[in-house]
């Protein structure tokens, strides 16, 4: 079903809002681990958290959630919260920041247009870390209609780009 409205194309999706159990051991992750700012902290119930001085990407709180569990995996909710890199080396010393704290990554995926790693925060909530092609790269079929994919990501390769171990900071 088509819709007579089309969102304008340089709407964006602003921030993602996330219930945490442990708001500190939250707060580590986005920021000590993924390297967002925290930009304002209210309490032990909530914070807010960017990238270049936006008033918040990621917010996270306690309100409902304080010492609570992880979401069951058959449960409806959020599949995963996607976090876009500027560019493939910026996406490269993520990962290799990812896997330094030893988080484990759940997949890694190359989709034509952009290129993916999945894992789960500390509150077992799904995060696609990504970089997109330039759009002259996306693949496309012989009628110029985009076509995605899911092949395996060379993440040895995509680990290199991130530079020495003391580039990643």
């Amino acid at each position: 079903m088509e819709s007579p409205y089309e969102i304008p194309p340089a709407t964006v999706i602003g921030h993602v809002h996330l219930k945490v159990a442990d708001l500190d051991r939250a707060v580590a992750f986005y920021s000590g681990v993924l390297g967002f700012a925290l930009i304002q902290r209210m309490g032990d119930s909530a914070a807010f958290l960017s990238a270049g001085g936006y008033h918040h990407h990621i917010g996270l709180n306690t309100w409902s959630s304080r010492g609570g569990p992880p979401p069951a995996r058959n449960a409806t909710g959020l599949y995963h919260a996607a976090i876009l890199y500027p560019d493939r080396r910026s996406l490269a010393k993520a990962v290799a920041r990812v896997l330094a704290a030893g988080v484990p990554l759940q997949g890694a995926a190359d989709h034509g247009v952009s290129e993916a790693i999945y894992l789960a925060d500390p509150d077992g909530n799904g995060l696609e870390l990504y970089h997109d092609r330039p759009r002259p790269e996306w693949p496309r079929d012989a009628a110029g209609e985009l076509v995605m994919v899911s092949d395996p990501l060379d993440l040895e390769a995509l680990l290199r780009e991130a530079g020495p171990p003391s580039a990643v900071r």
